[in-house]
């Protein structure tokens, strides 16, 4: 079972619950739009994704829905397969949804959830019992969870030392240590597939202009990756041989050994590109703008695009809402 803990300033840890069930962060030329099926639907049918290797047919896209603003801003956390079936509600709460996060196997799902008037706080789903347990509710802003490669601890960024600094907690026990320690602002951190390294984004040359930079856990020590200008949340494929990441306002995936880089959209959003399992596809969330006799509304929808052959389509957001921060897991 997992088990909640309050992270305090000095990096001590309690157990402070346990855990709870669950009640209730312009489309491309060509693309095809996809409409939602019902649960029951096989993703086997749907031509769009017959040539997806199983590993991403087969998997879960877990994205979060905005609806209103301000004090009425409601957030709902879904999962749906990559044809646009079996979509499922996972939470739902008055305030902000932020970065999902799936454990390598699919079983888990780290976000971070924040009610009015409150801090940010980690929270992981456990998708084959349908519970959530509170997992970090540090003194600060607790944001961009990451499960390493073996599913037995979590990267996050926190505040509760007054900057923005990385951290790694041991999930069996709390046990968790500081990362970084500049006076500069460290986030979103993503584990490499073998668990020797992360990557992250950090302004420490220049407050405000984030770069993207390696952290390697045997020396301690980190290094700036091959990219240039305004870019942040960074994502390594399975393979290590590719890097998904936001290139100024565009979603972006770099060929690693070449620095070759597909900017893939503009999305609207500021948001990144997120790899699919296999590392052959990108998911990436669009608003665009919908004209009909009662004026102009922003919709949002997930685009699914194909790295190998140039293709793409949408997947509509079910509710008519904002989509914001699409991940895509087994």
């Amino acid at each position: 079972m997992l088990k909640t803990y309050l992270l305090k300033p000095t990096i001590s840890v309690r157990m402070i619950s346990s855990t709870v069930a669950i009640v209730a962060f312009s489309a491309l030329a060509g693309c095809q739009t996809l409409p939602s099926k019902p649960a029951n639907t096989s993703v086997e049918n749907n031509p769009l994704t017959a040539r997806m290797p199983v590993m991403d047919r087969q998997g879960h896209i877990a994205y979060v829905d905005e609806q209103g603003a301000g004090a009425a801003k409601i957030s709902t956390l879904y999962s749906i397969r990559p044809d646009g079936s079996d979509r499922q509600l996972i939470d739902q709460i008055n305030g902000y949804i932020y970065a999902p996060a799936w454990s390598a196997d699919g079983q888990w799902l780290a976000y971070s959830k924040q009610a009015p008037r409150q801090n940010p706080k980690i929270y992981i789903y456990d998708r084959k019992n349908k519970t959530q347990s509170l997992i970090v509710n540090a003194e600060g802003s607790n944001m961009s969870a990451s499960f390493s490669p073996d599913g037995q601890k979590l990267l996050y960024s926190s505040t509760v030392g007054g900057n923005a600094d990385i951290y790694e907690m041991r999930l069996n026990d709390g046990n968790t240590k500081q990362l970084t320690t500049l006076s500069s602002t460290e986030v979103q951190p993503s584990y490499a597939s073998d668990g020797k390294s992360f990557v992250y984004t950090s302004d420490k040359v220049r407050a405000g202009r984030p770069s993207i930079y390696r952290y390697d856990f045997a020396t301690g020590n980190a290094m700036p990756m091959s990219t240039s200008g305004y870019v942040a949340s960074p994502q390594l494929s399975a393979d290590g041989q590719q890097l998904a990441y936001l290139n100024g306002r565009k979603a972006a995936v770099m060929t690693l050994a070449t620095r070759q880089t597909i900017d893939l959209a503009e999305t609207g959003l500021d948001e990144p590109a997120r790899l699919s399992p296999s590392g052959q596809y990108a998911v990436y969330p669009m608003r665009s703008s919908q004209v009909s006799s009662q004026g102009t509304r922003n919709i949002g929808s997930l685009v699914i695009h194909s790295l190998s052959g140039n293709t793409s389509y949408s997947i509509n957001s079910d509710a008519g809402g904002m989509v914001r921060s699409p991940i895509w897991g087994r």
